[in-house]
């Protein structure tokens, strides 16, 4: 599941590249305010998912914990 999410985070990271890219071509602030929130969301919930993992190399994969 966590690769899935992992996959998810980074799709959305790049829609909003693609739509930050839409907005700068047709000068359309919208779009490139969008694109750049979508982006930040991304890399928030990637940065996560790194916390997650480097958890699990300090407490191991232990689910009793």
């Amino acid at each position: 599941m966590a690769g899935d999410d992992k996959m998810q985070n980074k799709a959305e990271e790049l829609k909003g590249r693609a739509k930050e890219a839409a907005g700068d071509a047709t000068g359309n602030e919208q779009w490139q305010a969008e694109g750049k929130g979508d982006q930040a969301k991304g890399n928030i919930k990637q940065a996560g998912e790194k916390i997650k993992d480097a958890a699990k190399g300090v407490f191991g994969d232990d689910k009793d914990r």
